[in-house]
């Protein structure tokens, strides 16, 4: 299961933590070379089991020499704290009424780097926002936690979790609130479309982030289909505004050019911005594999160690 579309058609697809596991599984799988090298955990010692404690460490090949148990102990190489920002505003449900949408994909995606960055011994904490904070944890390593962790994303795919102030989008306010809170330095994953009136905000805001000495990775989710290539019929078509309910009606093909010039000029500019904060920028289509998310946390990853 590689893409969006494969999972929302695979009959378990409401067992988000299995699915997390499929596709990280399929994606490691699908590596020439694993994309764990040097990044694992090292055996360091053995030291007596304790009774009582978890039983999954013992070495059995030394108990068979020695008749005593023996708990093999590891250090980590790393031991990174990370943080997952989704935006949950109303515009991350588009397409409308349909189940393929940019929401579901950052849903998806972030379970998958749950299981990662499990996989690597490293803490994990979850944060939604809209037009500011609506929910956000600590970064922890613990079986419970995940279990929570999963059990929150599930909600939003549910339709059971609400922004508890406005479907509106301040990414750049929220941004700021997370910087303010977020003492220690993590490595920050966020996954937004970043639609926004104020684009120097949203550069101020990530320049915070970085005055913190966070590492920042920066997913753009789009649907390139009707939001960059505006593949609509050839008539007049009624435009609504997911956050604000304003209404434009317009032939698509009569604005395309216009359009397409300004929505990559901003994207420039923004690509432009994060290279000069050293932020690790990738525009993701929904439509595209999760390999592409995965691989690109890798890469920023290994740069941090």
């Amino acid at each position: 299961m590689n893409t969006l579309q494969e999972i929302i058609e695979f009959e378990k697809f409401d067992h988000l933590e299995w699915c997390a596991r499929q596709i990280v599984e399929g994606f490691i799988t699908g590596q020439h070379k694993s994309p764990y090298h040097g990044f694992s955990v090292e055996f360091a010692e053995h030291r007596l089991y304790n009774q009582g404690e978890s039983t999954k460490h013992i070495d059995w090949k030394l108990f068979g020499r020695t008749d005593k148990l023996f708990v093999k102990r590891f250090e980590e190489e790393t031991n990174m704290r990370c943080n997952i920002l989704i935006d949950v505003s109303a515009s991350m449900n588009f397409p409308a009424n349909q189940r393929a949408n940019k929401l579901v994909f950052s849903v998806y995606s972030a379970a998958a780097l749950i299981h990662l960055l499990r996989r690597q011994r490293d803490a994990v904490g979850l944060t939604f926002f809209s037009n500011g904070i609506d929910f956000q944890t600590e970064s922890k390593l613990s079986e419970a936690h995940a279990k929570m962790l999963y059990a929150e994303l599930n909600r939003l795919l549910s339709g059971g979790f609400k922004p508890a102030e406005t479907s509106s989008t301040d990414v750049a306010g929220a941004l700021h609130l997370i910087a303010e809170k977020m003492r220690k330095r993590s490595l920050i994953i966020l996954f937004s479309d970043l639609f926004t009136h104020d684009s120097q905000a949203l550069f101020s805001a990530f320049e915070h982030l970085k005055h913190n000495k966070h590492e920042v990775v920066v997913f753009s989710v789009t649907d390139n289909r009707y939001e960059l290539e505006l593949l609509y019929p050839n008539r007049p078509v009624c435009f609504v505004d997911m956050e604000t309910g304003e209404r434009i009606k317009l032939n698509p093909n009569e604005i395309r050019d216009k359009y397409q010039r300004s929505l990559k000029s901003f994207e420039s500019e923004l690509r432009e911005k994060c290279a000069q904060y050293n932020i690790e920028f990738m525009n993701v289509d929904i439509a595209q594999p999760f390999d592409v998310v995965l691989t690109e946390f890798l890469i920023k990853r290994q740069k941090i160690n």
